[in-house]
């Protein structure tokens, strides 16, 4: 086979086969591509390893070209991800690196679409495809930076507010062609493995949300640009290994992730002042509710859990660790 090669990376966290499923979508998309998929599994503790080895092993679209592993530990998303990627590296120097949600199935020539724009595009560091439901509805997958502006906006939901704070607003609108973004959803995202050696691997801070805008961030710091193609199709059915969907509350790991983030990329007064504008746009998002009889947005106790935890990370060290930012050179050291 000619052209790039790369190097595909599912995490399974108790979703076997769904799992199995979305890696049998990408191998039918990589037939003609010089590559690899890895699928770990983020020690689900429920047999997927188990299943999905079984089911690897027996499956034709399979042979030679899918390989199961476990990380041993649920260090989340990016933990997960960052043991694929240094897996699949320390066996052979792929020139590319995609990262694809377990609920997530590439449309026909979804990942050629990803690699022939990172070819005719050597500053992009990042590409993304375009994700819709199963009911063919697009999602929201390309997005601006996290700023102060855009915690007052995202929390208030006021028209007039939105329009002052326009530049600010995080969801961009659904692009109907390829664009330059500031971050993408990793539900289905090509990497180049050479920014990976230039900037590190996902930050193993985060357990989960925030660290696709890190890293999309720290390359953008590094030279390099994230490229939202329309082109790309990818069938997303999402939340099911998170459960988002149907949270009553706001798990303890997304105020985590959320405070991380602006201190880490931004300072501590940063991150206050980001948190004050939220907490600002939530007051008034309330008092809209009072008056204008507005539906419920947020899930239970947000403002209280949000002010809560910002101020108990004051007197904790959690938030203040440094952040954990696996290289590549480990690849180096496994292949020896």
């Amino acid at each position: 086979m000619s052209g790039p090669s790369l190097l595909t990376v599912i995490l399974n966290w108790r979703t076997q086969e769904m799992t199995l499923k979305a890696a049998e979508a990408a191998a039918r998309e990589m037939v003609e591509i010089d590559g690899q998929i890895v699928i770990v599994d983020n020690d689900s503790g429920d047999g997927s390893f188990e299943v999905m080895t079984a089911g690897i092993a027996k499956a034709d679209w399979a042979k030679g070209r899918v390989e199961v592993v476990q990380s041993g530990r649920n260090g989340g998303f990016g933990a997960g991800n960052n043991f694929g990627i240094r897996h699949g590296l320390a066996q052979r120097d792929f020139d590319f690196v995609y990262i694809l949600n377990s609920d997530a199935f590439p449309d026909a020539g979804s990942i050629t679409a990803l690699l022939e724009h990172m070819d005719q595009m050597p500053t992009c560091g990042f590409a993304g495809s375009y994700i819709h439901g199963e009911d063919s509805e697009p999602h929201l997958t390309a997005f601006r930076f996290h700023s102060v502006g855009g915690e007052l906006e995202g929390a208030a939901r006021v028209g007039v507010i939105s329009r002052a704070l326009h530049t600010h607003i995080v969801p961009l609108p659904i692009p109907a062609e390829t664009t330059r973004v500031d971050w993408l959803a990793g539900a289905s995202m090509l990497m180049r493995r050479e920014v990976l050696e230039q900037i590190g691997l996902f930050d193993e801070t985060f357990f989960l949300y925030f660290e696709e805008t890190d890293l999309c961030l720290r390359a953008q710091r590094a030279g390099w640009h994230t490229d939202y193609l329309r082109s790309s199709s990818v069938t997303h059915i999402g939340s099911v290994s998170t459960g988002m969907k149907t949270w009553q509350r706001m798990p303890q790991y997304w105020f985590d992730s959320r405070l991380h983030y602006f201190r880490k990329n931004h300072g501590g007064a940063y991150a206050f002042a980001a948190t004050f504008a939220h907490v600002t746009g939530a007051c008034l998002w309330k008092l809209r509710r009072v008056i204008g009889g507005k539906p419920k947005r947020d899930p239970d106790h947000f403002l209280r859990d949000l002010i809560t935890h910002y101020i108990t990370s004051l007197f904790t060290r959690t938030q203040r660790e440094p952040s954990k930012i696996p290289t590549l050179s480990v690849r180096k050291e496994a292949s020896s």
